[in-house]
């Protein structure tokens, strides 16, 4: 187990340590480092995990993830001039899924943006990006409203599956019903086993359940709470290799991989986070200029019809054997019991059914484009 990661430039930097580090190792977690922190990657196996998020219920801890919050008079404004999509469409208690891009329209980070109200804003981003993103937001609210980064003090546990609201009641939610009065993309203020806690109706696995940001100090207390309460239905730590198959089988974006500083969101499958008609927004004229001019690549989801896995980074082929594209993601789906995986193909070759190869270690296995999501749960309320 490493305390250390080797940064660009190769200087070693000590990794940094959720409130739970203690509860992973206790759970036999194997701990990697990811994005700067000692996270664990799992603890019984990744398919087992996997399954117990999609059959029963999983507990993750993302309390690597960052929280900024903006407050004052401009904070929506604020916001909403640095984001795609459109905060003024949603209510208050209501979360949005959207991208932040620069003013070449490619992506800084995807967020989810939580909305208490006109005057109060929390984004949530990616651990990997939380310096560069607490730096472009505070720079954004100077002269306009306060700015805090809440990273440190506060914990984020997220409880996924099938089970997961009624592991969520058990464990003792001030909320009653979570299923009929917290609907998707919801959130509210409560508490779980007498411990204060944000609780949002968001997820990134394709199942139902919640997130749940506490104070530091309350994290272990509370995933302790949340384990046994979801005992009886056999509950599951789940850590990030499980994380990144259920959210591929979903055909959710992972930063760093489908969306970066090189992509836009339209070419990415994210068009629907672009609201054109709203004012404007950083990244408008570019994307306005891409949309007209139209894609060179398109994200496709494929699955594979040879012997092989597709993994990140491997480039991908027509069937003549020419360089097309690159894998963004890949693995073998738990769920479908097959090989499946994302990747940027001209639009030419986007079509369902188109035949494409990935060169897997210099192997050309045969694939085929396929509807996305790979996966997707019955519709919940």
């Amino acid at each position: 187990m490493t305390d250390q990661e080797t940064a660009p430039g190769g200087v070693t930097e000590p990794l940094l340590r959720t409130p739970l580090v203690e509860e992973h190792r206790r759970l036999g977690a194997r701990l990697v480092p990811f994005a700067g922190w000692e996270m664990p990657v799992q603890y019984q196996g990744i398919a087992a995990e996997h399954q117990a998020v999609r059959t029963r219920a999983g507990l993750f801890d993302v309390s690597h993830m960052g929280e900024l919050e903006l407050s004052g008079e401009h904070a929506l404004a604020v916001v909403n001039y640095q984001v795609t999509n459109d905060l003024e469409r949603i209510a208050d208690g209501q979360a949005m899924y959207t991208c932040c891009c620069n003013s070449a329209g490619t992506v800084l980070d995807d967020l989810i943006v939580y909305r208490h109200s006109a005057e109060r804003i929390m984004i949530v981003c990616n651990a990997s990006n939380r310096p560069k993103m607490s730096a472009h937001f505070e720079r954004a609210a100077q002269n306009h409203c306060d700015f805090r980064d809440a990273s440190d003090e506060t914990a984020l546990i997220a409880l996924q599956g099938p089970k997961a609201l009624d592991t969520l009641e058990r464990a003792g939610c001030s909320v009653q019903n979570v299923a009929a009065s917290l609907r998707s993309f919801r959130f509210t203020g409560g508490s779980v086993a007498g411990i204060s806690a944000l609780i949002a109706r968001t997820g990134y696995t394709g199942e139902d359940g919640v997130e749940l940001f506490c104070k530091s100090d309350d994290a272990v207390a509370l995933w302790r709470a949340l384990l046994e309460a979801g005992k009886g239905i056999d509950i599951s730590a789940v850590g990030l290799g499980a994380r990144d198959t259920l959210r591929l089988e979903a055909r959710l974006s992972l930063y760093g991989n489908e969306i970066d500083e090189d992509t836009h969101p339209l070419e990415a499958g994210l068009a629907w986070t672009v609201k054109f008609d709203k004012s404007d927004f950083v990244g408008k004229q570019a994307l306005l200029a891409a949309k007209a001019k139209g894609a060179s690549r398109t994200l496709v989801g494929f699955e594979m019809t040879g012997r092989g896995v597709a993994r990140h980074g491997y480039p991908l082929l027509s069937t003549t054997g020419e360089k097309i594209g690159v894998c963004t993601s890949g693995a073998p789906s738990p769920t479908l019991g097959k090989s499946i995986g994302l990747g940027f193909v001209p639009p030419a070759l986007s079509q369902l059914g188109s035949e494409i190869a990935v060169d897997c270690r210099g192997k050309a296995v045969a694939a085929r484009v396929v509807p996305t999501p790979f996966y997707k749960r019955a519709k919940a309320s």
